[in-house]
């Protein structure tokens, strides 16, 4: 009977060791969430992206003039009139930019964003491009998506 005991106290003395280490691992990694070092945010890329045709070949956020830019390549394979971007979180506000996009011509527009950037957080939205086809002058929208660091 009394191999059983002892058996029994190893047997405890073992999961506690145990279960105190995975303790002390798991508040260790809570903290380092909660304070910022585990953020995701940190390490995700920079995109934008868009369907087939227009590329969107750069992109940048800063907080100074408190603009969005962003450079599109049409390769669409025919000319694009009444370009007009516009991103989703900075007000209704379309971009500066030339008008016209002529096939395999690169364009940067610029949209100024009502509400504040702030520098070093990251900005992600939804943004649009809106053109017209010069061959047949039938309006499209085509949506995508930016995601960067405001510098």
């Amino acid at each position: 009977m009394i191999k059983t005991f002892r058996k029994s106290q190893a047997a405890l003395e073992f999961l506690m060791t145990y279960g105190w280490a995975i303790l002390v691992v798991l508040v260790a990694i809570g903290a380092l969430a909660y304070f910022g070092v585990l953020s995701p945010e940190k390490f995700l890329p920079s995109k934008c992206t868009l369907p087939a045709g227009i590329a969107c070949t750069d992109h940048q956020a800063t907080s100074s003039p408190n603009q969005i830019k962003v450079v599109l390549r049409n390769g669409m394979g025919f000319d694009a009139t009444i370009v007009s971007v516009y991103i989703s979180s900075c007000g209704p506000a379309t971009a500066a930019g030339d008008t016209t996009l002529t096939n395999g011509e690169q364009e940067t527009y610029s949209v100024t964003c009502s509400p504040a950037l702030t520098g070093g957080t990251k900005f992600s939205a939804g943004f649009g491009v809106t053109y017209t086809n010069a061959d047949t002058l039938l309006a499209h929208t085509v949506n995508g998506t930016i995601t960067t660091r405001v510098s």
